[in-house]
């Protein structure tokens, strides 16, 4: 269960990683392709800081390459396994796998890199504004 205060609360929901309590993100539908990575700088809540430093999200791209594989390995077993296509066939659903959830694997990855470095604060999590 994904629940407030854990790590995953905020990678799956791209919730501030301090308090949980609104969206990194300026667009919450990250279809929107044009403002797929728009952030916020800082949470209205608790005024935590996105970009640590210029250029942090460059180290998401890392996790990008982690998270494009869990997919492409979720899209063969599927396509291959399950419903015994053929290689050829098991790899245009790898390809169209990853066009459509691009801007999933594109949010979540910047989404594990933050909270790598920055963690649930239990006193922020609370409904204080400051």
């Amino acid at each position: 269960m994904v629940t407030k205060g854990s790590k995953l609360y905020s990678i799956f929901t791209g919730a501030c990683p301090k308090c949980h309590q609104e969206s990194m993100y300026v667009v919450k539908n990250p279809y929107i392709l044009r403002d797929t990575l728009k952030m916020h700088e800082t949470c209205s809540h608790c005024h935590t800081k996105y970009k640590i430093e210029p250029s942090f999200f460059y180290g998401s791209m890392y996790v990008s390459y982690a998270v494009g594989i869990a997919f492409a390995v979720a899209a063969f077993i599927i396509s291959y396994l399950f419903f015994g296509s053929g290689l050829i066939t098991a790899f245009i659903a790898i390809v169209c796998t990853l066009i459509a959830f691009m801007p999933i694997i594109m949010r979540w990855s910047r989404n594990i890199w933050i909270n790598i470095f920055m963690h649930y604060d239990k006193s922020l999590g609370k409904n204080l504004k400051a």
